[in-house]
C-alpha cells in the first residue's frame, strides 16, 4: 500500500460545475432572440457579425437548433416554390387531360407574388421564412380563381361557343363566387394582419403575404384569365389542328 499523498497533492480550486462539450470539443451555448423590427434572419447574420469581430484565435461557431435548421432551409426557398408549382402543374394535367391548359392557371401566380411582395415590402417586413410559406400558399391559392374560369370556360367551348364568347361566359359567371371566396378568406387572415402580442410578427409576415398576393391577384386575374385563355386557345388550335383525314378514292 502507497500513501495517496505520495503519488498526488490536493489543491481547492474554483471551476465549472459542469463543461459542455459539442462535437466533443469545449463548448460556451449562447442564446438570443432578435430586436423588436428586426427578422430571425437579420438576428443571425448580426451574431455572425459579432462573433467574427470579438472571437479568440482557435475558436469557432456553430448553429443548432432552430437557428440551423433556419440557415439550411434558408438556401432551399427556390427549390420548395419549384416543387409546388410542379405539384400543382401535374395535378392539373391530370384534371384536364392537357399539358397546355396549367399553364394558363399557373400564370396567376406570378401576379399573386408581386401583390405579396409588393405589400411586404410597403409595409417594412423582411423577406423572411414566414414570408416565404405564405407565397408557397399562394401557389395553391392564386390557382383556385383561374380553375374555376377555365372550367367554366371548357364546358362553354363544349357547348359549340365560340372560344371568345365562352371566355366572356365564364369569366361572367364565376365573378361572384370567386369575389365571394377570395374576400371571404382575406378577411380571415386579417387577424393575422393585424396580430398583436408574443409572435405578432411572425403572424404580420404571413398575414402580410397573403393578403396581399390575394388582393392583387383576384383583382388582376378576373381580367387577364380570360384574355390568356383566349390567346392560349387560338395558339393551340393554330399549332394543334387536327389533320383532315384523307379523301378515299370513289368506288366502283
Amino acid at each position: 500500500m502507497v500513501p495517496l499523498d505520495n503519488l498526488v497533492a490536493l489543491n481547492e480550486i474554483a471551476g465549472p460545475q459542469v463543461i459542455d462539450h459539442y462535437n466533443l470539443f469545449r463548448s460556451a451555448e449562447i442564446d438570443g432572440s432578435p430586436a423588436e423590427g428586426l427578422s430571425s434572419g437579420q438576428g443571425l447574420t448580426n451574431m455572425e457579425k459579432l462573433f467574427d469581430k470579438y472571437k479568440l484565435p482557435g475558436m469557432k461557431f456553430e448553429w443548432t437548433g432552430l437557428a440551423l435548421e433556419e440557415k439550411e432551409s434558408a438556401g432551399r426557398v427556390l427549390l420548395i416554390f419549384g416543387l409546388g408549382l410542379l405539384v400543382v402543374y401535374l395535378t392539373l394535367s391530370a384534371q384536364y387531360e392537357s399539358f397546355f391548359l396549367p399553364f394558363i392557371i399557373l400564370l396567376a401566380v406570378p401576379m399573386a407574388v408581386l401583390g405579396a411582395l409588393g405589400l411586404v415590402a410597403a409595409r417594412g417586413i423582411s423577406d423572411d421564412v414566414y414570408v416565404q410559406i405564405g407565397l408557397v400558399m399562394l401557389i395553391g391559392l392564386s390557382a383556385k380563381n383561374s380553375i374555376l374560369i377555365v372550367e367554366f370556360a371548357e364546358q362553354q367551348l363544349e357547348m359549340g361557343k365560340s372560344v371568345i364568347v365562352a371566355a366572356i361566359v365564364a369569366a361572367e359567371l364565376r365573378l361572384r363566387p370567386i369575389l365571394m371566396t377570395s374576400f371571404a378568406f382575406i378577411l380571415g387572415v386579417m387577424p393575422l394582419y393585424f396580430a398583436s402580442g408574443a409572435g405578432a410578427l411572425g403572424r404580420h409576415s404571413v398575414g402580410t403575404a397573403v393578403v396581399g398576393g390575394m388582393l392583387v391577384s383576384t383583382i388582376l386575374n378576373l381580367f387577364f384569365i380570360p384574355v390568356l385563355y383566349v390567346l392560349f386557345k387560338t395558339v393551340s388550335g393554330a399549332v394543334w389542328r387536327p389533320k383532315p383525314a384523307p379523301s378515299l378514292p370513289p368506288c366502283d
